[in-house]
């Protein structure tokens, strides 16, 4: 158990923007700070951060919480598992028992994976370093290959020993169940029952995930036998799922951020090579083809790909491939070849560190010129041949989602291959409607099913918003991919009580400052102007009588109170509420001397108009189940009753509507 002290400490130090810095990209938009979601695919961000509140929310598939929630989600941990990632992070000492070998086989299996991983990898370095077989032939091996120590060391590079059971024997002396060796795939039982190591007599490359634990191996033999296979690597496991894993990203991805770019290249030593180099924004792709789920992880930390693929022909091809998958998803991309079908490892020990790291400065070349360069090589002269790469390459910039970047493209591409421009234009939009009409009849979207309305409806003039276009006062954090709504859309009471709880939860510490009264919360004013108020939303009324009860035992609840709740429910409608996915333009003020006043600036009016609006809500109910009364009332006494009821009623409405400013018909 982790004390409820030094909880706090962690809630207190963590930074939102930090934690959450980790894992995503993130750009300042107004007060807020967004970027790409990491638990859904998008394109355009809809993934905010307050750093003020202190918490996240997706306005795209609604995942919203703390720094310790972030965690939790995002890396699957339990909630002591995120705070001891915290407190590690932060430097926050977590009192907790010694773990023997019992403890060790009563953590959960999840767990259990991850200890053996991190023993299986100290194990491999303590055998690198201090193995006689290890130093002799590992360590002499990144030797000869020109690999300093502290590059080594740095990624946690080791040795397997060529013996069948080295690691077993270790691992189990030292607590470890045979059953956690063999799901990791670090051991391998035969069809005699026996296990034995899956990496012998290979050099060690440990894979690690997000936050720096290890989840799988790479091992690389160095023996020259064919039939032995030059990599072996991890199979899947519940902690390692290798088409979502970059190796190296744990360690390039600061440099990412900050030089706005990765590098891609294809192998373990690859990595430590361009590191060597002093290039640290460097990736692989994991001992497997390069995935769509390994560029979304990219498209976290930047927009700019970089490919560093070998310069033979099964490189090129591979990188060619690439290419394409990773414009689909939207990125921009370059390419650096190597002469003398050198790869970036060969070819950084060839000519040196610095050296390296000019070669990719000045020879990244644009995919349109990689491309066309290398398929019309191959062609030649042969018309044929010349037509088949030009609508290869349109292919290649029919999957770039964004118009502009598309239409520059087939510019360059106009010069290169010597076509007129609007012929590749013509080309590129049959690409596009055929691809469209492919993904219609496959899956049949609201947005489709939208165009092909429209389609069918020419004499009507094409409106993109079915409501017209959104108020350009606000910058929206960008369209994003909404799910489809789970539950039916709020009624007017429920969205009236929702704004008065986001008025509680915004304002509510603030001090009243209108009609001459003092020392009183805004969170106790409005309180005690809803005693007349019953409320629909059940999550609105938990969170107003528990308002209620602290204020009635002295106390002034604060947001954080309700966005950390562990009623989930609760949470998370108080992120919701707490948080907007659109933010004030600078622009108008900037740029335009428009000065658009914010609800703050006028506190009187933002709350006494929220709870005018509430009771307007509750008063236009009131008046239709009267009306409903009177239509089936026989009884004249009761239905005189009624009306009287009804004008009293129209009565409180008019008094609420002249403070808010709008006239009732009678």
């Amino acid at each position: 158990m982790i004390n409820q002290e030094t909880i706090t400490k962690i809630m207190d130090t963590a930074r939102i923007e930090e934690v959450v810095g980790d894992f995503v990209a993130l750009k300042k938009r107004g007060s807020s700070l967004i970027g790409n979601c990491p638990f859904h695919n998008e394109k355009t961000p809809s993934f905010n951060v307050s750093v003020t509140k202190g918490i996240y929310k997706c306005f795209g598939c609604g995942k919203g919480g703390d720094s310790v929630h972030f965690i939790m989600d995002h890396e699957k941990y339990s909630y002591p598992e995120a705070l001891k990632y915290l407190a590690q992070k932060y430097n926050i000492e977590v009192e907790e028992t010694v773990q023997s070998p019992q403890n060790i086989e009563a953590q959960n299996a999840r767990e259990s994976l991850y200890i053996v991983s991190e023993y299986a990898a100290s194990f491999f370095s303590n055998e690198l370093w201090t193995g006689t077989d290890g130093r002799a032939i590992g360590l002499s091996y990144f030797k000869e290959r020109g690999f300093r120590e502290d590059i080594l060391k740095k990624f946690q590079v080791g040795y397997s020993p060529d013996v069948w059971d080295a690691l077993i024997q270790k691992a189990v002396v030292s607590g470890h169940k045979e059953e956690y060796l063999e799901k990791t795939g670090l051991a391998i039982r035969n069809d005699k029952g026996k296990l034995y190591d899956r990496f012998r007599g290979r050099v060690m490359f440990p894979i690690h995930n997000f936050t720096g634990r290890v989840i799988g191996f790479g091992g690389r033999t160095l023996k020259t036998d064919k039939n032995v296979p030059k990599y072996v690597n991890s199979p899947e496991s519940d902690i390692y799922h290798k088409s979502n894993v970059l190796y190296g990203l744990y360690h390039a991805k600061k440099a990412i951020r900050e030089f706005d770019n990765c590098y891609l290249v294809e192998g373990y030593a690859d990595v430590l090579a361009v590191h060597q180099a002093g290039i640290e924004n460097v990736v692989a792709s994991s001992g497997t083809s390069l995935t769509t789920e390994q560029i979304r992880l990219i498209g976290r930390f930047t927009e700019n790909v970089t490919i560093l693929y070998d310069g033979d022909a099964a490189g090129i091809k591979a990188s060619l491939r690439g290419l394409d998958m990773i414009l689909e998803e939207g990125l921009n991309v370059k390419v650096v070849s190597f002469p003398d079908g050198h790869d970036p490892d060969s070819y950084m020990h060839h000519v040196g560190s610095g050296e390296f790291k000019k070669y990719i400065e000045n020879n990244r070349r644009d995919f349109i010129l990689y491309k066309a360069n290398i398929l019309l090589k191959e062609a030649g002269t042969d018309p044929i041949k010349r037509a088949g790469i030009i609508r290869d390459i349109i292919e290649s910039i029919a999957k770039i989602p964004d118009e502009i970047k598309a239409a520059v493209f087939i510019r360059e591409c106009s010069g290169l291959l010597q076509v007129e421009e609007r012929t590749l234009l013509s080309e590129l939009n049959k690409m596009r409607v055929a691809k469209f009409k492919k993904a219609s009849a496959n899956n049949p979207s609201p947005q489709t099913q939208s165009f092909q309305k429209h389609q069918n409806n020419q004499g009507n003039a094409y409106q993109p918003y079915e409501d017209g276009p959104p108020d350009n006062l606000f910058e929206s954090s960008g369209p994003y991919e909404a799910p489809a709504p789970s539950e039916p859309p709020p009624s007017l009471d429920q969205t009236q009580e929702r704004e008065i709880v986001r008025l509680l939860l915004g304002y509510g510490h603030e001090l009243v400052n209108w009609d001459g009264i003092d020392n009183m919360y805004i969170g106790s004013f409005i309180i005690q102007n809803l005693t007349d108020v019953d409320f629909e939303d059940k999550l609105c009324g938990a969170i107003i009588k528990s308002y209620r009860d602290e204020i009635d035992n002295g106390h002034l609840p604060v947001a954080s109170q309700f966005i950390n709740s562990q009623d989930r429910q609760i949470a998370d409608l108080a992120i919701t509420l707490s948080t907007s996915p659109y933010a004030l333009s600078e622009n108008w003020e900037n740029k335009h001397n428009i000065y658009v006043k914010d609800e703050s600036e006028n506190l009187k009016k933002t709350i006494l108009g929220g709870l005018f609006h509430l009771k307007k809500a509750k008063i236009a109910g009131i008046l239709i189940s009267i009306a409903n009364e009177i239509k089936t009332e026989a009884d004249p006494v009761n239905l005189e009753i009624l009306m009287q009821r009804f004008v009293a009623m129209k009565g409180v409405e008019r008094e609420i509507s002249k403070h808010l400013g709008i006239t009732i018909l009678k």
